[in-house]
Order: structure tokens, then sequence, then C-alpha cells
């Protein structure tokens, strides 16, 4: 399948931009100080993490991306910054904000395995966008074709954010998707694409884990377009796939095409990015979500935060072809 139509699309992500550091190790002994194995660290690294994993996803695809989003003038901060222009993503610096720390997340990995995790981030309230950053990104987002709201649930994504972009989208074309954390209730009615995992769906759609309802995915999938009317709503179900529910009534299971599984980690950016790359490119919705999910079973058999390259969905499809024909 030719990939050129990405390079066409325009697209700014707004949310929570993060550092995603890891430590790399291994275990040898345990500590006589307590009763921990001692990590001795062999080498570390570090990407764009949050809405930020999502832009540098689109950029891997060739789609020209922008990422909107606070980080603070600390280190990771610069990091952060550079690690978006090495990869050309827009990042305007009205949006570092000194009196804050900038979202970072340090992973600790042994022997392929993740043992543990350390967040250094401020409350939510604090990455709420000012009255001025508002009108930058309706001045951002009308210069795109489409919007991602990339909601890590630490505060960038509010009420007034999609306001703002919904406002925009009613004086041009765009097209709006939402990856969303639903802890705090939003009003997104009416959105072009909604991509909540399992947890999220049950969330969205007002259900209880435990009630009967939640273990039926097209009761799922009623609820939700009915408390919120998607036009597009893709679950991502882990090791089941995908299950794609249109507005207009049709729906699809799509089995994973993962062989191996290394780490899930960032792997809804993957999927959001190039769903609404594919979408607001027009390409139709189901081979869209089959793009996706390649990209997706490509991503996590990868260690690490990670994206997919055009040339790698690319030979994928290729590949994919060649069996199908075998």
């Amino acid at each position: 399948m030719n990939l050129s139509f990405l390079e066409r699309v325009s697209v700014l992500v707004v949310g929570d931009v993060m550092l995603d550091r890891y430590l790399w190790g291994g275990v040898r002994r345990i500590s006589p100080e307590a009763p921990v194995p001692v990590v001795e660290v062999q080498r570390e690294s570090a990407t764009a993490g949050g809405a930020a994993n999502a832009a540098l996803n689109l950029a891997a695809l060739g789609v020209r991306a922008e990422v909107f989003g606070l980080v603070g003038d600390d280190a990771p901060g610069r990091e952060v910054g550079a690690l978006l222009q090495r990869h050309g993503v827009l990042f305007h610096p009205e949006l570092v904000r000194p009196e804050l720390p900038t979202i970072t997340k340090t992973r600790v990995v042994v022997q392929r395995q993740q043992v543990c995790r350390l967040d250094w981030e401020a409350r939510p309230d604090r990455y709420a966008l000012s009255p001025a950053q508002l009108e930058l990104l309706a001045e951002r987002a009308a210069a795109h074709d489409a919007v991602i709201l990339s909601d890590y649930a630490k505060g960038v994504v509010t009420q007034p954010v999609v306001d703002c972009v919904r406002r925009i989208a009613g004086q041009k074309p765009l097209f709006i998707a939402l990856d969303t954390k639903p802890k705090a209730p939003l009003e997104i009615r009416g959105l072009n694409l909604l991509t909540p995992n399992r947890g999220e769906a049950l969330q969205l759609a007002g259900l209880d884990r435990d009630s009967a309802a939640a273990g039926c995915l097209e009761t799922v999938c009623r609820a939700i377009h009915e408390r919120c009317v998607p036009e597009h709503l893709v679950i991502t179900l882990s090791e089941e796939g995908m299950l794609w529910s249109a507005r207009d009534g049709r729906s699809r299971r799509f089995p994973t095409l993962a062989r191996e599984v290394a780490d899930v980690s960032g792997a809804g950016d993957t999927v959001v990015a190039t769903l609404t790359a594919a979408l607001a490119a027009g390409v139709p919705a189901e081979t869209a979500i089959h793009l996706a999910n390649v990209a997706a079973g490509l991503v996590v058999a990868k260690l690490g935060t990670a994206t997919v390259t055009r040339a790698e969905l690319a030979t994928a499809l290729e590949h994919e072809a060649v069996a199908s024909q075998a």
C-alpha cells in the first residue's frame, strides 16, 4: 500500500508532555541494607512520552506534527525539546513554564522486565493552560488538519481545551481525536474519534467493571455512542486486538497482529496517531484501523516507549500482501 498520503496531513497533538527515561541493567545480588535487588545500571536512554510520544509517532510516519503541552525550564524539559526538534516536531517556546517540573517517568528495567517506575510531577491543576495559552492553542489548531487530545490525566486536557478545539472545528474542517483517561468527566459529544482501552471504555460508558453489562462489548459501545456520539469508536483490547464501532452502526473486530510482545508502553499513542493521520487523510475507516493494528503489532515488539516508521509499516504491509497470496 502506498503510504505517501501521510505526507499531506498536518496534526496538532494537545496533551500531557513527558520525558520517558530508562535505566537498563542487571541484578546479581541482594542489598545488605534491605531485602531488595541491587540493579547494576549498564546504560540509560530517554525518549519523549505522553502527548509528545504521539507526536513522535506521527513524525515517524512522515506526518507534519506539532505538540502542545507544558514543560518546565529544567533539564528534562530541555531534553524533551531537543528530542522533538531532532525529529522535526514543532513545539512552541511559550509552553515552557519555569515554575513547573517537567513530568518525568523513570523506569528501571532488568533483563527486559520492568522492576519499578519513579515519577516526578506536580498536581494536575498546575498544568492547566492559561488564557493566553488557550488563545495560542486556537491559533495553532487552526493551522492543522487534525487535533489529537492526548489525555494522560496530568492536567492539560480540560474542558476549556476541548471547547477551544471544538470552536475551531466549527470554523474550518478539523478532525478531532481523543485518547482519553476519563478520570475527570469532560463533555466530549460529537468528536470524530475516541480510542479508549477496555477499562477506559467502561468509564466512558458509565458502567461498573463488575456489572453484567461490562462483559458485553456491544453494550459498552452502544452506551458510549449514546453518551458521547463519536463518529468512530475504537476500543483497544490488548491481546484481543481492537473493536471498531461507527456512528452509522457499522462495527468490526480486528484480531491482534502482534507476534511478539516486549513492551506495551506507548502503544496507544501509536494507535491514535496512525488512525488520526489516516482518517484525516480520507482513508476508509476499516483500512485506517487495519493500518493502526499493524503499527500496534510492530511497536509492542520494541522495548520501551517507541515509534513505528513509515518504512517499517510499509514493509509489514508488503509482507502481509505476499503472505495472503501464498
